[in-house]
This record gives C-alpha cells, sequence and structure tokens, in this order.
C-alpha cells in the first residue's frame, strides 16, 4: 500500500511539475525575459544581456519550486492521478454519477487535509485515504452494477413477460389431463417460479444497493468530519484507529452487496 501511494505521488509530482512548465505564468516568463535580452541588453552600467537568461531562469525555478511545494496543488494532481482509473462517463445513471462526484470531492478534500499535516499525523492521513481509495472503488463497482441491471433489456422484458407466462403455465397445468404433459407444465411452473423469485431478487437487491450508495456517501461525509477533527495529539488514539475500522467496515460491507448481486445474476444466468 505503501508502495503503491508513493508511486501515486511520484506521479503527482511529475503532472504538478509538468503542469508548471505549461503554464501561462511560464510563458509569460519566456517572453518577458526574451525581449529584455534582445532590445534591452544593457539597462544599467556592466549589465550583460545574457544576466536577462539567468534573472528568468531564476525565475521560473521559484515558481516551479513554489508549485512543487504547495499542498493544494499537490493535492489537485494526486487526486486527478486517481480519478483517470474511474471513468465517470461509464455510469449511465445520473444519479450514481452524481453520488461518486460527491465521494471524489470528498478524497480532495481528505487529500488537501493531509497535506496540511506532517510527521505521524501525516501518515495516519495518509494510511486513511488509502483505505477511501478502496471504498470509492467498491462505489463504482456498485454503480456499474446498478447500471448493469437498469439497462439490461433482458431482464426488462423478463420482468413484463414472466409473471403472464407464470399464469398461463399454472392454467394450463391445472386443466391438463395427459400425464406427461400436465408434468411436463408443472416443471415449467417450478422453472418460472424459480425466475420470478431470481427476478425479484435481483430488483430489490438493486434497490438495497441504491440505499447503499446513499449510505456510504454519508458515511464518507461523516469520515472527513471526524478526520478533520482528529488532532495531531491523537494521531495513536483509538479514535483514529477507530476511524480506520469504520472505513474497512464499509469497504466490506460494499463488498458483500457486490458479492451478493453477482450471485443473483449467476443464478439468473443459469435459469436461462
Amino acid at each position: 500500500m505503501a508502495e503503491e501511494q508513493g508511486g501515486v505521488r511520484a506521479r503527482a509530482t511529475g503532472a504538478v511539475l509538468q503542469s508548471a512548465i505549461l503554464s501561462w505564468q511560464t510563458l509569460v516568463t519566456l517572453v518577458i525575459t526574451a525581449i529584455l535580452f534582445l532590445f534591452v541588453p544593457e539597462p544599467l552600467p556592466g549589465w550583460q544581456a545574457w544576466f536577462w537568461l539567468v534573472a528568468g531562469a531564476i525565475a521560473e525555478v521559484a515558481f516551479i519550486a513554489a508549485n512543487l511545494s504547495n499542498p493544494e496543488a499537490a493535492a489537485e494532481a494526486i487526486a486527478r492521478e486517481f480519478e483517470q482509473k474511474y471513468d465517470l462517463g461509464r455510469i449511465r445513471s445520473a444519479v450514481s454519477r452524481q453520488r461518486l462526484e460527491r465521494a471524489l470531492e470528498y478524497r480532495r478534500s481528505m487529500l488537501r487535509l493531509t497535506d496540511r499535516h506532517g510527521g505521524a499525523m501525516r501518515v495516519q492521513l495518509q494510511q486513511t485515504v488509502a483505505d477511501v481509495n478502496d471504498w470509492i472503488g467498491h462505489m463504482y463497482d456498485l454503480a456499474l452494477h446498478i447500471d448493469a441491471f437498469d439497462g439490461n433489456e433482458l431482464v426488462e422484458r423478463d420482468r413484463r413477460m414472466v409473471p403472464e407466462q407464470l399464469r398461463k403455465a399454472r392454467d394450463r397445468a391445472g386443466q391438463e389431463t395427459d400425464p406427461d404433459v400436465k408434468r411436463d407444465l408443472e416443471a415449467q411452473v417450478r422453472a418460472l417460479e424459480l425466475q420470478l423469485e431470481n427476478l425479484r431478487s435481483t430488483e430489490n437487491g438493486m434497490k438495497r444497493a441504491e440505499i447503499q450508495l446513499d449510505n456510504t456517501l454519508a458515511s464518507l461525509g461523516t469520515i472527513y468530519a471526524q478526520m478533520s477533527n482528529l488532532g495531531a495529539k491523537e494521531v495513536d488514539s483509538a479514535s483514529a484507529r477507530r476511524l480506520r475500522l469504520e472505513i474497512q467496515d464499509e469497504v466490506t460491507g460494499l463488498q458483500d452487496t457486490i458479492d451478493a448481486l453477482e450471485e443473483v445474476q449467476a443464478q439468473r444466468l443459469r435459469l436461462q
């Protein structure tokens, strides 16, 4: 985990450096330096034109150093690095997408909070953010599962047709007098009953998944508030440890929901 975090930070530092070099401030520095070098070669006695190049280079180095030491810039770069893994454009549900956007906003705020601290407190908060990374990853997976159900035309067709098919199969089984045909119809009734039960379980699971996304987002806001209240003296306290346990419990709950949805979906595929 620490190795992954270090890799992310290294890439984020590169992103901050690239952003500073390609910024409009750098362009202005280059233009002014070039103008002074070409058209004001000796503003003072003993001044040499190349002094302007040195002055421009010093100004650029100072600007880049200020960006690299700026916790806000570092936090934004790390946030962008992490968020590139999750394409919110893939989430068709506007509600789910909004929940994920808010979750990522909380994470950015956590990063800014982390970069304001040093020492043991910074390490503790970095570990907490690493746990939140897993949390958001599970939220993203859950949103994709909700999309897969909502956008599945076969599921929608089955939800409309299976109840009617079941009613007709029951009616026919009740009226049939031939033993072999009646046995086949009763087997069809059992299969349709199981399919209908599976569809209802899937639908209920999706409703629970949507509720859990809401609850998870609320919990994420609570975690951020608790992070904000953690003082440096509490870094090794029960409060800090309990905070991470709460996050891990949320991650476990999300994974359990995803596993349950996948199991129901597998049962439906077996029925087909």
